[in-house]
Formats: structure tokens, C-alpha cells, sequence
């Protein structure tokens, strides 16, 4: 499926005007628990959305996008924690921050013929590299950690993305839903075409005149800016930062499930994932917690499970699948 509005079947189009409206209208029935799982999921198609633009469509493999998500979270709560700048100006600084680093590590490696596994290895070395140094940097806490104000007034100020859950809900949607426009818009551009021409054959699209260089640098120039957004939110809706969790690989693998899941190089693929993926996860944490079990690996097992079951199942994933079972993707008749 394109992913197209105006390219979509009647059912496809109405599918989406429905969840979108359910979505919508969810907190008026919805307990602070369920918003607080949907803002997840929201949180994860998103970033799903960043990512899948740089694999799915691009074909680069970065296990390190950890890295632009810190970045993005550190530069915009430090600029409030430190000098009052709120998040709404802070995130103009996050994102040429977060691509910076990510089109210098896209120079090295692609410049250099780095590609693949090694790519891969590349982005987990410099999101390494980057905890260890805010492991050591006193000015953003080091290992003590960045802690933004939960009480007071400067925590109930919606203009510094201070509130509840329901400001978090409807702007963790609002980025879910912006973040798949943009990519529907991008899949069908020259320039999505040119990413996935070099996606299944970089020679090939050198032959006929594309900058195999220069489009990856584009992919990665907006998967880290894009990365660098939902890092803003992450650290104003959790209110602290850690190295150690932020730019740790576990959470990098935990950004990427959701395309996988849902099916790589497709629009609604990292939407479908997450929300496959999310509630079932939270769904067993809670359970374990109910029971009083403390097994700190279970649900880095059950997300293994559940990658394996799917992928031997539905190697492409379960958007594809889903789309062709519903008759999403054909034209109306």
C-alpha cells in the first residue's frame, strides 16, 4: 500500500478517518493507565516512522538511533534547566544538533565505504561513545542524571510542555500522525523513489544518475531530525534523563521493533507494530508486577518471542498482510 491518501481504497481512507476519530474521543472513556499505554504507542510509531525512513526505505541499518533521541532530549532539557529556553524554541536547537551527528556519522561510514553490518556496528560505537561522555558531564548531571521540575509552577506550564497526561496524549498523537503523513508524502516523492532505488541496488541507481551518497545523507539527515523531535518529548514526559537508559542500545533495539514488526519500508508499518507491540509489553509488566515477580530480562524475552513468532509467520510483516486480508490496498472500483 502507498500510503497515499488520494492513492488509498474507500476502506483504507475510512479505516483511518475511524482510529483517528477512536483516538480522538479515547480520553473521554479511557483511565489515566490506558492514556498513558497509548501515549506509547503513539510515542513508539513515531520514532518507528524515523527510523523505518533509514532502513525501510533507505536500507541503512543503525542500531545506535538511540543516540539522536538523547541528543534531542539533553539539548532541549538542558536549554529550560539551564537557561529558561522552552521546549517549543529548544526543539530547533535539538534537531541541528541530533543531525549533525548524524550526518557526520553518515559521512564517515558512506564516504568510506562502510556498509551493512559494519554501518550498523558504526552507530552503536558513536551512541557508546556519546553515554560515556554524558556519563562524565557534570553540567547535564553525568551518571547523577538531568532532572526537570515535576511540582511547582514551572511544572504545570502547557506552554513548556508541563501537565498531564492528556497534553502528552494529544501531542504524542498529533506527532504519530504528522510523523506518517510525512513519510506517506516522502514515500511517494523523487526522493523516496530515489532511496529505495538505492535500497535494492546501489549500483544500479548510480548507473542511471542517482547520488547514492548524497540520498542517504538525505535519509539520515531527517530520520536524525525526526529522531531528535521525539526526544524532546521523551524527556519532558518523563522528566529526567540517564545516560545509562537514554543512549543505552537496549533502548535503541526497543525504537526499531515496531517497523520490524509491522513491516519494514511500508507507511503504517511502524503504526501497526507498536500498536501490536506496546500494549503487550506493558500489558506483561503489569502482570509480573501484580504477581510480585521481579524478573528485570522478562520482557526483553517476550519482545524475542514475539519478533521471532512474527517474523516466521509473516516475514514481511503484519501490515502487508493486514492490508492484503482487508482489501486495503486496491483502488476503488
Amino acid at each position: 500500500m502507498s500510503g497515499l491518501w488520494f492513492n488509498a481504497s474507500w476502506r483504507g481512507k475510512a479505516l483511518c478517518l475511524l482510529l483517528l476519530l477512536v483516538f480522538a474521543l479515547a480520553p473521554v472513556i479511557a483511565d489515566r493507565y490506558l492514556l498513558s499505554v497509548l501515549i506509547l504507542v503513539f510515542y513508539f510509531s513515531y520514532l518507528g516512522h524515523a527510523w523505518n525512513l533509514l532502513m525501510g526505505f533507505a536500507g541503512q541499518l543503525s542500531l545506535g538511533h538511540a543516540l539522536y533521541l538523547g541528543l534531542g532530549a539533553y539539548t532541549a532539557a538542558a536549554l529550560w534547566t539551564l537557561f529558561g529556553i522552552g521546549p517549543w524554541l529548544g526543539v530547533f536547537v535539538a534537531i541541528p544538533v541530533a543531525t549533525a551527528a548524524g550526518l557526520f556519522i553518515g559521512w564517515l561510514g558512506w564516504r568510506f565505504a562502510i556498509e551493512g553490518v559494519y554501518f550498523a556496528l558504526l552507530t552503536i560505537a558513536f551512541a557508546e561513545f556519546t553515554r560515556i561522555g554524558f556519563d562524565h558531564l557534570q553540567i547535564t548531571g553525568a551518571a547523577g542524571g538531568l532532572f526537570l521540575p515535576v511540582n511547582g509552577q514551572a511544572a504545570n506550564e502547557w506552554w513548556n510542555l508541563g501537565g498531564g497526561p492528556l497534553l502528552y496524549y494529544y501531542l504524542s498523537l498529533t506527532l504519530a500522525a504528522a510523523g506518517t503523513l510525512l513519510v506517506a508524502r516522502l514515500r511517494q516523492s523523487p526522493l523516496g523513489y530515489r532511496w529505495l532505488a538505492v535500497r535494492e541496488d546501489p549500483q544500479a541507481a548510480q548507473a542511471v544518475g542517482i547520488n547514492v551518497f548524497r540520498a542517504r545523507m538525505m535519509a539520515m539527515l531527517v530520520s536524525a531530525g525526526m529522531t531528535a523531535v521525539g526526544g524532546v518529548f521523551y524527556g519532558f514526559y518523563y522528566r529526567n534523563l540517564f545516560p545509562s537508559q537514554v543512549f543505552d542500545i537496549g533502548h535503541s533495539i526497543e525504537l526499531i521493533l515496531a517497523p520490524i514488526i509491522g513491516g519494514l519500508g511500508t507507511v503504517f508499518g511502524p503504526v501497526v507494530g507498536a500498536i501490536i507491540l506496546t500494549p503487550l509489553g506493558e500489558g506483561l509488566t503489569g502482570l509480573m508486577q501484580s504477581l510480585g515477580l521481579n524478573a528485570p530480562g522478562a520482557k526483553a524475552i517476550f519482545y524475542g518471542v514475539t519478533l521471532m513468532t512474527i517474523i516466521s509467520l509473516q516475514p514481511n510483516g503484519v501490515w502487508p498482510w493486514l492490508a492484503r486480508h482487508l482489501r486495503l490496498d486496491r483502488p476503488p472500483e
